[in-house]
C-alpha cells in the first residue's frame, strides 16, 4: 500500500523550503494536484524555493513531474529554485525530467503581405488545377465506360440503373413539387405587387412564364439535386472508399466505374430533365393560383395570356440545360466520393466540398448557356 502523501512548506525570509513526503506516484494523483496547487501562491512570493526531497519514500513519473514543475515555476518567475535530498534511485527519473519540453519555440516568420498573397494565389491555381484534372479525369472514364456499355449492352446494370432512377426521381418529386410551387407562388406575388402600382398586373404570367420555363425551374431543381443526391452519391462512395470496397472490386477484375458510377450518373441524366418539367409545372400552377386569388385572375384568363407569352422554346432553352447540369452534378458527386480519405472528417469535408462545387458549377453552367442560347437567338 502506498504509503500517506506529504507536502509542508516553511517560509524562512524570504526563502521557501517545501519537504514534500510519502508517496509521490500516480495512485495518490488527486491529492498531489491538490498540494501542489496549495503552494502554488506562496512559490510565486517568495524569493528563492528550496525543495528537500529526504522524507520522499515513493516516487514515479507523475510525482517527480509534479516536483520538477514547482521548481520550474519559481525559475520562469525569475526566483532562484533549488532541490535536494534526492535518492540515488530517483535521481536519473529527475535528471530526465529536467530536459523535457526545455527548447523554446522559435518566433513565427513574419513574412511579407505581398508574398503571402502571392502564395495563396499559387495555392488556389494548383488546387483548381487539381480539381480540374479529377473532373476530367472522371469524364473520360465515364466516356470509356460508356462506350463499353454501347459494345456490349447486356453489361448495363438495369436494377442498379432502375435503383437509381427511383432514388433521385421518383423519391425526389415531392419535395421538388413543394419548394418549386412555392418559388412560383412567391415571384407572382411580388410581381403583382409592382406591376400592379403601372397597371400591368397581367405582365405577371410573362415574367413567371419565361422565368419558370427558361431559368429558374430548371436552376432550383438542379440545386436541390446537387444537394440532395449529389451529397449522398459523395456520402456512398466515401464510405465504400474508407472500407476498401472500391478496391476490392478493383481486385475482383470489375470496374467501379461501370460498376458504381455510370448508373447513379445516367439515373442523374434521366432523372433530371423529368424533374425539371414537373418543377416547372409546379411552379406554372403555384403562379396562376396566386394569380387567381391575389391578383383577381382567372384561370382561363392566366392560361391564355400564358399561351401567348411562352412558346416552345422558352420550354426547350429549360430541358436541354438539364442532361448538362445533371453530368457536371454527377461528375463532380463521384469524383469527390473518391477523394476521400480515411476518416469520418474527410467524408465530411468532401461532402461539403462536393455540394458547394456542385452548385457552383450549376449557377455557372446556366450562365453559359444564357449567352450561347441569346447568341443563336433561342
Amino acid at each position: 500500500m502506498p504509503t500517506a502523501t506529504l507536502l509542508t512548506d516553511t517560509l524562512s525570509g524570504d526563502v521557501l523550503e517545501l519537504r514534500p513526503g510519502g508517496s509521490w506516484t500516480a495512485a495518490n494523483a488527486a491529492a498531489l494536484e491538490r498540494l501542489s496547487g496549495d503552494v502554488a501562491p506562496q512559490v510565486d512570493r517568495a524569493t528563492a524555493v528550496k525543495v528537500d526531497m529526504a522524507g520522499v519514500r515513493e516516487l514515479d513519473t507523475l510525482g517527480a513531474w509534479l516536483l520538477e514543475k514547482m521548481s520550474r515555476r519559481a525559475t520562469s518567475a525569475g526566483h532562484r529554485a533549488e532541490v535536494v535530498g534526492i535518492a540515488e534511485n530517483y535521481a536519473g527519473l529527475l535528471d530526465e525530467l529536467r530536459q523535457v519540453n526545455r527548447r523554446t519555440l522559435a518566433p513565427a516568420p513574419v513574412r511579407n503581405p505581398v508574398v503571402a498573397k502571392l502564395d495563396g494565389i499559387g495555392r488556389a491555381t494548383i488546387g483548381a488545377s487539381e480539381d480540374i484534372a479529377a473532373f476530367l479525369q472522371m469524364l473520360g472514364s465515364l466516356c470509356m465506360a460508356l462506350v463499353g456499355v454501347l459494345r456490349r449492352p447486356r453489361s448495363l446494370r438495369l436494377t442498379s440503373l432502375t435503383y437509381q432512377l427511383y432514388r433521385v426521381g421518383w423519391q425526389a418529386i415531392p419535395i421538388v413539387v413543394l419548394i418549386t410551387f412555392l418559388i412560383g407562388a412567391i415571384i407572382a406575388q411580388q410581381g403583382i405587387f409592382h406591376f400592379r402600382k403601372f397597371g400591368a398586373d397581367s405582365y405577371v404570367v410573362d415574367m413567371v412564364g419565361i422565368l419558370v420555363l427558361r431559368e429558374l425551374g430548371v436552376l432550383i431543381v438542379a440545386i436541390m439535386v446537387a444537394g440532395r443526391s449529389g451529397s449522398a452519391y459523395t456520402a456512398e462512395l466515401g464510405s465504400m472508399k474508407m472500407r476498401e470496397e472500391i478496391d476490392a472490386l478493383s481486385t475482383m477484375g470489375l470496374d467501379p466505374i461501370e460498376v458504381l458510377m455510370l448508373p447513379r450518373i445516367l439515373a442523374l441524366v434521366f432523372a433530371l430533365p423529368i424533374l425539371s418539367f414537373i418543377g416547372a409545372m409546379a411552379a406554372l400552377y403555384g403562379g396562376g393560383l396566386v394569380a387567381w386569388f391575389y391578383g383577381g385572375m382567372g384561370p382561363s384568363i392566366f392560361l391564355a395570356r400564358l399561351h401567348d407569352a411562352v412558346s416552345v422554346t422558352h420550354f426547350e432553352v429549360g430541358i436541354i440545360k438539364a442532361p448538362f447540369m445533371a453530368l457536371v452534378i454527377g461528375i463532380v458527386a463521384c469524383s469527390e466520393g473518391l477523394r476521400v480519405k480515411g476518416s469520418a472528417e474527410s467524408l465530411g469535408k468532401q461532402t461539403t466540398t462536393s455540394v458547394v462545387k456542385s452548385i457552383f458549377l450549376v449557377i455557372v453552367l446556366d450562365g453559359l448557356f444564357a449567352v450561347f442560347f441569346a447568341s443563336i437567338g433561342m
